[in-house]
């Protein structure tokens, strides 16, 4: 049963990914025939965003009150039907409407997911999970370029189709989540946690991290079309590169060993992105490598920064704690994406790097202050012959 249920897991965090890619892959076709300017990508981003956002932080209540299977099940449902209405939608009005639904799901479904893998598994199953949700990314582009012939609206219609599929082995999956789970306490406000200075430090990194990842998803292709000269329909595939890269270095880092700390692992992918980011600014063939190579530089990042999140604060209930950190990764993911699209229209592409590399100088510089006052309350407190703490924080 609990290999069965792990099963299920990887399914979910594959249709957790699946929407994440499309619009990004999708916009350089869709912008022309919607007849509006490229940065209203941004605003679309910016609804889903805020949605996630809001399901984030009420996802300790829902957790507490509905269980992680029938969260997941209901989130993935949600974005199915908002999928279908984005197949559907002839004008940029409609989409947004329909973006609302799209966030919410996605964000519920998000904070279950990953607050139930980094409580009951170790750090390498949490970057298999993740590199599921890296191979739905990775789908979405090549399934829109595949369907490009006939209309992006295909492309929608078909990841809609195998989000319904995923819903139904979710719902069926109900009654193995159930004997897992113990009866839930009461709700946890998430807010007190902003008082203390480690968790709204976390928050940043958290907050720099995704900002980076999502400019990175949203605007990739885009990029190879205004910049590097590259056609649509060859852009929406290239862009799953982006996502690979992501794919292949969580694969990779689940196989390392455990003795390798989280912080360790963190460091290495900052400076991988660093290099990915640096082959942007050459011509297109470099800047095809450079997305990859960013994707493989990310892809330890968030999950082992998740994973460290109820060792790194162990006094905070780790629902709300997790859910109040993807809330603020959906925060950058909001505000950060629709900020470049903005700039490009005015000084146009060729500011993608220094953006994305701005974010990782961030992300670097919150990385490792939380575990370090974590540490130093608990060297405090504890016996002089105690043995420290283990090193898998940030």
């Amino acid at each position: 049963m609990a290999s069965l249920l792990l099963a299920v897991i990887y399914l979910s965090y594959i249709s957790l990914g699946l929407p994440d890619s499309l619009l990004g892959a999708a916009w350089p076709a869709m912008q022309p025939q919607l007849g509006v300017p490229v940065s209203y990508a941004g605003i679309l981003s910016m609804i889903v965003s805020c949605g996630t956002v809001i399901s984030s932080l009420l996802s300790g209540r829902l957790l507490r009150r509905f269980r992680t299977g029938t969260v997941s099940a209901c989130s993935v449902l949600l974005t199915a039907a908002a999928l279908t209405g984005f197949s559907c939608a002839g004008s940029f009005p409609v989409l947004c409407c329909f973006a609302v639904p799209y966030g919410l799901g996605a964000g519920a479904v998000d904070a279950a997911l990953n607050h139930y893998a980094a409580v009951h598994y170790p750090a390498r199953h949490l970057n298999w999970l993740h590199s599921f949700w890296g191979i739905g990314c990775m789908l979405s582009p090549y399934i829109i370029s595949i369907r490009m012939h006939t209309g992006w609206q295909s492309g929608f219609r078909t990841v809609a189709v195998l989000q319904i599929i995923l819903t139904v082995i979710l719902f069926l999956s109900l009654p193995l989540w159930q004997k897992t789970e113990p009866e839930q306490a009461s709700s946890v406000n998430p807010l007190p946690l902003l008082k203390q200075k480690s968790i709204c430090c976390s928050l940043c990194g958290f907050f720099s991290e995704c900002a980076l990842e999502s400019t990175a998803g949203l605007w990739a292709s885009s990029f190879l079309v205004r910049y590097c000269g590259i056609s649509a329909k060859t852009a929406a595939g290239a862009g799953a590169l982006f996502y690979c890269g992501i794919t292949l270095g969580r694969l990779a880092a689940g196989l390392i060993p455990e003795r390798v700390s989280d912080r360790r692992m963190i460091r290495a992918g900052l400076c991988i992105s660093a290099a990915g980011i640096l082959l942007l600014m050459l011509p297109s063939p470099c800047a095809l490598c450079g997305l990859f190579v960013i994707g493989c530089g990310c892809a330890p990042v968030y999950p082992c920064r998740i994973h460290a999140l109820p060792e790194q604060f162990p006094d905070a209930d780790p629902q709300t704690l997790i859910g109040l950190h993807i809330a603020g990764s959906s925060l950058g993911m909001t505000l950060m994406p629709p900020l470049f699209g903005i700039l490009a229209e005015q000084t146009g592409f060729r500011l993608f790097p220094a953006y994305l590399l701005t974010f990782l100088v961030i992300t670097a510089c919150a990385a490792g202050s939380p575990l370090k006052t974590m540490r130093m309350k608990h060297d405090r407190n504890k016996p002089a012959h105690t043995p420290g703490i283990s090193d898998r924080g940030l």
